[in-house]
């Protein structure tokens, strides 16, 4: 195996493939990435069981000869990263080494036959469809910081995908807020599927849907979701548990509606955060006709005081949430003015664009 490749063409898919793989691994090859060239395409794998990506480049010299061979991700990362712009990379495979060339400078790196490096298991895919990586990405975006982190419910360490036809929907939601974003899509779905893609494959996603105007194809097994663009393949295996019923969550009968500039409240908000208890995060919102009193403080007897003018009209309401939660929500929103549904002091709200958006959040209250 030989070949010579343009550092620029290798780097962007080499540094992408290398986020998958862990940097601390019980299996030594879990720690490299699989190099294959087949005719002039260098093929670039990484995997940690879980998840699986494969970059692919064109090379623009035709090889000297191909083949297979894994070696140290990171190592080889740093090193063309190290290497001037526009150099040209040398790559030649003898034994069990894989030697770098590049100007003056020469590495010489370990390596481990190919045959040995494990494949992310597929099932067939029972659901396919094509969607532009824009769109992909912008449902990620809206609803992906709700995901719990490290919940024993592993069920909600990870994004709810579902497929139905003419739409695809997906939901995060860690117990305490629920995020909610659905694209209409060309999608032929005989019913519908449900499918929870962990927390490490939903992050890894998004960092690759950079091309906004280019498609990916996704096709979903019974374990397993396969995104597939000009650029690369994106595999993971799916969270094998139910994911809660989110329409229970949403609330159907709120009674007070309230309007208001999101640019405002976001301000406000930033600024009485700043006061509030560092461990809960706890605000106050004290609603009356026409404006929004936000009012939080510390165990250091501090506090902030805020006052927001709303369009609202109805009975005086006071309510606690945490004001991380609300924050996280009018940062994804879009459009000047965002709609604030509540019921009473114990009932959840729902935030959403005040015109007709594609999102729905809903927050629990806190008791203060």
């Amino acid at each position: 195996m030989k070949f010579v490749i343009s550092r620029d063409a290798l780097l962007k898919p080499l540094n992408l493939v290398a986020g998958v793989v862990e940097r601390r691994h019980t299996l030594p090859i879990l720690s490299n990435v699989m190099l294959v060239l087949e005719g002039n395409q260098l093929s670039i794998t990484g995997t940690d069981l879980e998840v699986e990506l494969v970059g692919r480049v064109a090379l623009e010299q035709m090889p000297a000869a191909g083949g297979e061979i894994t070696v140290p991700a990171r190592k080889l990362a740093d090193i063309c990263k190290s290497l001037p712009d526009g150099s040209d990379i040398e790559f030649t495979v003898a034994d069990d080494r894989v030697t770098v060339r590049a100007g003056r400078s020469r590495f010489s790196l370990s390596a481990i036959a190919a045959a040995d490096f494990p494949n992310v298991e597929q099932s067939p895919g029972s659901q396919q469809f094509v969607v532009k990586q824009g769109d992909l990405k912008r449902l990620i975006d809206r609803t992906s910081f709700a995901m719990a982190q490290q919940d024993v419910r592993y069920y909600l360490n990870g994004m709810l995908w579902e497929v139905n036809a003419g739409h695809l929907r997906m939901v995060a939601t860690d117990g305490h807020r629920l995020a909610m974003c659905t694209l209409e899509a060309p999608i032929d779905a005989a019913e519908q599927m449900q499918v929870i893609l962990p927390r490490k494959g939903v992050i890894e996603l998004s960092r690759l849907l950079i091309n906004e105007d280019q498609e990916v194809e996704v096709v979903i097994g019974s374990n397993h979701i396969r995104a597939t663009t000009a650029d690369f393949t994106f595999t993971s295996k799916l969270v094998d548990g139910k994911f809660p019923d989110y329409d229970r969550v949403l609330p159907k009968q709120s009674t007070k509606a309230i309007f208001g500039s999101r640019d405002d409240l976001r301000q406000a908000f930033s600024r009485t955060a700043i006061l509030s208890n560092e461990k809960y995060r706890g605000v106050r919102l004290l609603l009356s006709d026409g404006s929004l009193k936000i009012i939080a403080n510390n165990p250091e007897q501090e506090e902030a005081e805020e006052i927001v003018n709303v369009d609202y009209a109805g009975e005086a309401l006071e309510i606690g949430f945490n004001v991380s939660y609300l924050l996280d929500v009018l940062a994804v929103l879009s459009g000047d003015t965002v709609k604030l549904s509540l019921s009473d002091a114990n009932s959840s709200a729902l935030l959403e664009e005040s015109e007709q958006g594609d999102s729905r959040y809903v927050v629990m209250p806190m008791r203060l």
